[in-house]
């Protein structure tokens, strides 16, 4: 490929390139550049939202730059601020290590195993004294740590800042350093952080790193950034019917959103599924080959084929699956909320979520869609609860 076409590939699906000049000298120098991504073990499962960048990391690995994917078992017990107005409570060293641990083994599902490094910040920063980390805290002011859009939004609203917070991006920064890393990916959320490494790389005197933002992925819901603990997500761990039943399960609108971040197909074929879709073809269609196309990646051709059967067997011909689960859930002085009972019957993750899906009309009850949400159902009663289109269990009510 040209100069102009490795860009361009590079370019592809992300936000911004900082600095284009300095990458094209980067990549003038004829070896193989150090990419840095990393990623807080937050919760123990990957999800498509992550594989953004790790997709581009994998493309930089095919064109022969080396991977360095990093766990941030250190961070990860600080606790990122990004994008929080309360300060986000820290998990512990066994949390992190036990996600960390998951990370790594499902990490290979994108990346190639021969041009990946898999490192962990706390390599360097155990070894860090409080003096060298005052020595860290020291190269910047609380003015500029003020510029970032969360802590100023925070300082602005009268909300309190740990001390504490200000060392995330410090730390993250740092990582630059020892890694001595010559691009960082990240999400766009991150562009501060991501920065940070940029100056602090100065700062002890190495080149500076170029910065590729990626877009955040919205999750299932449409309007938030994918996340476990928002219920809105696909694991790349999901078993092949799951993975399909959620992503056919996106609106027609996000579809294009997925295939523009997540789909490996040409940019002109894209274009042309959505001229056909302009052109009455059914979205639905387009979506499948969508589902396909990821079930494949993170399993087999042949899930995704049984996928799709199962699919079209189950919910488009509108089949109650054989192997419903049987659910008892709890009532409390003979009646029980309906956002209670999706939630027990592990339906939902919380009642908020519930509420949701009510009001998304994506609720039923004995095939009957649910609007109301202070509907309340009485002890002894048994009913087929549904939620979307993947979940189901015949629920008794005790």
């Amino acid at each position: 490929m040209s100069q102009q076409e490795i860009l361009n590939q590079i370019k592809r699906g992300s936000d911004e390139l900082l600095l284009e000049a300095e990458l094209i000298k980067k990549l003038e120098q004829g070896r193989p550049l150090r990419i840095k991504a990393g990623f807080d073990p937050t919760a123990p499962d990957l999800h498509l939202g992550h594989t953004v960048p790790l997709n581009k990391m994998r493309q930089l690995q095919d064109m022969g730059h080396h991977a360095l994917f990093l766990i941030g078992d250190f961070t990860g017990m600080i606790g990122d601020p990004t994008g929080k107005n309360t300060t986000r409570p820290p998990l512990t060293r066994e949390q992190v290590l036990a996600n960390a641990q998951s990370y790594k083994d499902q990490v290979f599902k994108v990346l190639d195993p021969d041009r990946t490094e898999v490192v962990f910040n706390s390599t360097w920063m155990d070894k860090f004294s409080a003096v060298d980390l005052i020595k860290l805290a020291a190269t910047h002011t609380v003015a500029q740590m003020l510029e970032r859009d969360d802590f100023g939004k925070r300082y602005k609203s009268s909300q309190p800042i740990a001390i504490h917070e200000f060392i995330y991006p410090l730390v993250q920064g740092y990582d630059s350093v020892a890694l001595k890393a010559d691009i960082e990916l990240g999400g766009t959320d991150q562009k501060f952080n991501l920065l940070m490494g940029r100056e602090l790389q100065r700062h002890f005197g190495q080149p500076a790193q170029c910065v590729i933002t990626m877009p955040l992925l919205e999750g299932l819901d449409g309007i938030n950034k994918m996340s476990k603990s928002l219920g809105n997500y696909i694991g790349i761990s999901d078993t092949p019917t799951e993975m399909f039943g959620k992503l056919m399960s996106v609106s027609d609108d996000l579809m294009w959103r997925y295939y523009d971040l997540l789909s490996f197909r040409s940019l002109a074929q894209i274009a042309n599924f959505k001229e056909e879709v302009n052109n009455g073809r059914n979205p639905r269609d387009i979506k499948v080959l969508l589902a396909q196309e990821i079930v494949a990646r993170f399993h087999t051709q042949k899930a995704a084929e049984d996928a799709l059967a199962e699919f079209e067997a189950r919910f488009q011909k509108g089949v109650l699956p054989d192997d419903m689960p049987e659910i008892a859930v709890q009532s409390a002085n003979g009646v029980i909320a309906i956002a209670n009972l999706l939630k027990q019957a592990g339906l939902v993750s919380s009642t908020s979520e519930a509420m949701r899906m009510i009001d998304a009309g994506a609720v039923k009850l004995d095939g009957e869609k649910i609007s109301d949400r202070a509907l309340q159902l009485k002890a002894g009663a048994s009913v087929v609860a549904q939620v979307g289109k993947r979940k189901f269990g015949r629920v008794s009510i005790a």
